[in-house]
C-alpha cells in the first residue's frame, strides 16, 4: 500500500506570527509545505524565511475572497472595496461570478497578478490552492487551469475530506457539506486528471479547522488511507490582528504544538509513510 503525506501550513504571509510558526515547524517539526498569500501584509517576511528553509515546499494560496487583492481597487472595482479588500460572502460572490462578465474579467486579472507575484519571488511553485477552498467554484477552477498553465502549475489541492473524520468530530454540518459535495469533488478530480495536473486523494483539516491539535494528528496518522493525503493547519506563535478578525476560535498555538510534537514525529516515523510536498508526491507516485 503506497502512501504519501503532505503536511501544510496555510495563510503563510498573513502575519509574522504565522511566518515564525512555519519556520519553527519546518526546522524542528513535521511541516513539509506552506501556502503563500502573496498579497498579505507579511508576505515579504514569509518569502525571506522561505528562501532560508530548503526543506519547505511553497505553493500559492490564491485569495479571491475575504482577503486583500494584489491589484489596486481601480482595477477591481466590482470585487474589492476602497481598501482593496475582497468580500467574505462567498455565496454572493459565486453568484456574481456566474452572472457578470465584468466580475469574471476582474477575477482573471487578479489571478494573473497573484501568479505573477509568486513568480517574482523566485521560489519553486510546489502547488496551488485557494483561500476558503473557493476553487470548488467551477468557473474559478477553469480560470486557474487556464491561467496556471502559463506559470507552470503542476499540482492543485482537492478539498475532499473522509466522512469518518467529520463524523468523529461531531461536525455534522461539515459532514453534510462534504457528503453533498462528493459528486462535485469527483468531477473536480476528473478535470484535473484530464488537464494532467497532480492532486491529492484526500484532505484533512476541514471539519476541525483551526483545531488540528496533537490528538487529531495522531488519530489521522493511525488511519492514513492509501494514496496521497494532505493535512492542513493554521499555526501561529501568537494571536493578534489580522488573525483574530477572521479566526477568533482558532487554536493557533495548539496547532503549532502539534507540528512540533515528539509523539506526532514518532508516529509518522513508525508508520513509514513518505513525506514532502506535492512535487515530491508526484515523483513518488510516478
Amino acid at each position: 500500500m503506497r502512501q504519501f503525506l503532505i503536511i501544510t501550513a496555510d495563510d503563510f504571509g498573513l502575519h509574522e506570527a504565522v511566518n515564525e510558526a512555519v519556520e519553527q515547524a519546518s526546522r524542528s517539526g513535521v511541516l513539509t509545505a506552506a501556502s503563500l498569500m502573496v498579497g498579505a501584509p507579511a508576505a515579504a517576511d514569509a518569502i525571506r524565511r522561505a528562501r532560508e528553509l530548503p526543506r519547505l515546499r511553497v505553493g500559492l494560496h490564491l485569495v479571491l475572497a475575504d482577503g486583500f487583492a494584489v491589484l489596486a481597487h481601480d482595477r477591481l472595482p466590482s470585487i474589492t472595496d476602497v481598501n482593496g479588500h475582497m468580500s467574505g460572502d462567498m455565496f454572493r460572490s459565486g453568484v456574481r461570478l456566474f452572472a457578470l462578465r465584468s466580475v469574471r474579467r476582474q477575477l482573471e486579472a487578479e489571478i494573473h497578478a497573484q501568479f505573477a507575484a509568486f513568480a517574482r519571488t523566485g521560489l519553486m511553485l510546489d502547488h496551488v490552492n485557494m483561500h476558503k477552498h473557493f476553487h470548488l467554484h467551477p468557473t474559478l477552477l477553469a480560470m486557474i487551469l487556464r491561467i496556471g498553465r502559463d506559470y507552470g502549475v503542476a499540482a492543485l489541492r482537492v478539498p475532499d475530506e473522509p466522512l469518518w473524520f467529520a463524523a468523529r468530530e461531531r461536525a455534522w454540518s461539515a459532514w453534510l457539506t462534504t457528503g453533498l459535495l462528493k459528486p462535485m469533488l469527483a468531477r473536480m478530480k476528473r478535470r484535473l486528471d484530464a488537464a494532467e495536473l497532480f492532486h491529492n486523494d484526500v484532505l484533512f483539516g476541514l471539519a476541525a479547522t483551526g483545531a488540528m491539535d496533537e490528538t487529531r494528528l495522531l488519530r489521522i496518522i493511525a488511519r492514513l488511507p492509501p494514496g496521497v493525503t494532505e493535512i492542513y493547519l493554521h499555526p501561529a506563535t501568537s494571536r493578534g490582528e489580522p488573525l483574530t478578525s477572521t479566526m477568533r476560535a482558532y487554536r493557533h498555538a495548539d496547532e503549532l504544538a502539534a507540528l512540533l510534537s515528539a509523539r506526532v514525529d514518532a508516529a509518522l516515523t513508525a508508520s513509514g509513510v513518505q513525506r514532502g510536498g506535492y512535487g515530491d508526491a508526484q515523483r513518488f507516485c510516478a
